[in-house]
């Protein structure tokens, strides 16, 4: 980012946080490195470094240098909902028909996630999640996709009083799909699997859930085939819109 046009938008931390992004975005720095491409002053690029890294927007690497965070990129995925969902509900309505049953699409938000998508089973007992519904990362098999492939200090922190383990997630990871029976909730059952953006990165989790009597306590068995295509429909439509 060039500093030297005197742009400002009148709020000076606001400007200061936005050079300190800028110059980072060839790569790797050092706080001296900061200093000379911001024209800050030493105090003032490092405060600026320490409460951009606190809020995830900086991070650091193997040798100390400052870089981009995840938070960029979380953000970025949330600047591609749109085309996610543009492309969820034919893909949603496929899966539904294809497993007769409930499907869902979650993204995380915070300690939480959300369910932006859904094509609801037409007829009998289903397990009905309106588009909307806020759930807890603690249980689930979506849950389960969201933190599998998380950093490995949200990682720990995302496991604590959580109904699966470090060793169901590294089975996930492995496998490329998760099952859950009763686990959010007694009596029902559901398999997910990791929609993905142009740079790998995991940004929802597409989920078929219904009762455990019809999906059984093995429901990977009977739809994780389903789930993954349809996650792969899911990162194919990022990937061609230049996605999330």
């Amino acid at each position: 980012m060039d500093n030297s046009r005197g742009d400002s938008s009148g709020v000076g931390v606001l400007d200061k946080a936005a050079l300190v992004l800028g110059a980072l975005e060839s790569g790797p720095a050092t706080l001296a490195g900061l200093v000379g491409a911001t024209g800050l002053a030493r105090p003032t690029a490092h405060r600026m470094a320490v409460a951009l890294e606190y809020h995830r927007l900086l991070a650091r690497d193997m040798q100390g240098r400052f870089v981009l965070g995840p938070r960029l990129a979380e953000l970025a995925a949330a600047a591609g909902e749109d085309r996610l969902l543009a492309a969820a509900g034919p893909v949603l309505t496929h899966l539904r028909d294809v497993t007769g049953e409930s499907a869902q699409l979650y993204r995380r938000q915070g300690d939480m996630r959300i369910c932006v998508a859904a094509a609801e089973r037409l007829s009998g007992l289903r397990d009905t999640v309106p588009v909307g519904s806020t759930l807890p990362m603690k249980a689930g098999s979506a849950a389960q996709i969201l933190m599998a492939w998380e950093e490995p200090e949200r990682l720990h922190h995302g496991l604590q009083g959580a109904r699966f383990t470090a060793t169901a997630l590294s089975g996930v990871r492995r496998r490329g799909w998760a099952q859950s029976i009763g686990e959010r909730e007694p009596g029902v059952a559901s398999v997910s699997a990791p929609v993905r953006g142009p740079s790998n990165r995991v940004v929802a989790a597409v989920s078929v859930s219904g009762p455990i009597e019809r999906l059984t306590r093995h429901p990977g068995r009977m739809h994780a085939h389903a789930l993954i295509d349809a996650a792969n429909r899911l990162t194919e439509a990022l990937k061609r819109n230049g996605g999330s």
